[in-house]
This record gives C-alpha cells, sequence and structure tokens, in this order.
C-alpha cells in the first residue's frame, strides 16, 4: 500500500492543521470563547447562547473533544464541557511558533 499523504509531513505541520481545521468553523471558535468566559456548560446552553441546532451544536461539541481543545464530564443525565487547559496550552505555543515565523527574508 502506498504511502497516505499525511505520512508525507511531520507530526507538527499536521496538528497545526488539524487545529486549524478544527478552528475553521465560527460556531466552534463561538462555542470555545463561551467556554472560556463561563468556564463549563452543558450543550443546552451553548444552544441557547449560539441559536445552533442541538444536533449541530453537538457535532461540534464532538470535533472540538476529539481534537482534545475540550473535554466532557458527565454529571447525570448531561455533559459538562469546558476547556482542557494543557491541550489548550499545547495548541497556543504549537500555533504562535508557527506565526512567529521570520518574514524578513527578501520576496522572490
Amino acid at each position: 500500500m502506498g504511502v497516505t499523504k499525511s505520512e508525507k509531513f511531520t507530526t507538527e505541520q499536521n496538528e497545526i492543521a488539524q487545529l486549524a481545521k478544527v478552528l475553521g468553523h465560527p460556531a466552534r471558535v463561538a462555542i470555545i470563547q463561551h467556554l472560556f468566559k463561563i468556564n463549563t456548560c452543558i450543550c443546552g446552553d451553548l444552544v441557547d447562547e449560539i441559536g445552533l441546532a442541538q444536533p449541530t451544536i453537538s457535532q461540534h461539541l464532538k470535533e472540538l473533544k476529539n481534537s482534545g481543545l475540550i473535554k466532557g464530564n458527565i454529571e447525570g443525565t448531561s455533559v459538562c464541557y469546558c476547556i482542557d487547559k494543557d491541550n489548550w496550552t499545547k495548541m497556543k505555543n504549537l500555533i504562535t511558533d508557527f506565526l512567529e515565523l521570520d518574514t524578513s527574508s527578501n520576496c522572490c
């Protein structure tokens, strides 16, 4: 079998691309901003806050959770979501290093 395209790139390049994809939807950005503002919440709170349907919010939460940016704890019949602070810090460092690449070299 051939090499998958992602295997042609470094782990760091794949991580940056995956994070960019996850953060590439405004609803996910809004969810993260809301979680930072209130620390924790359940899906229903996000439905009320963001104004999208519950299944849509659930799908965005799933993507954010799979990326490791948020985590969820079961509380009764609901899942309470919050920012995964360790993974958030890792993501910030990865993106900051990428965005600080020097552009002072001569242009083509």
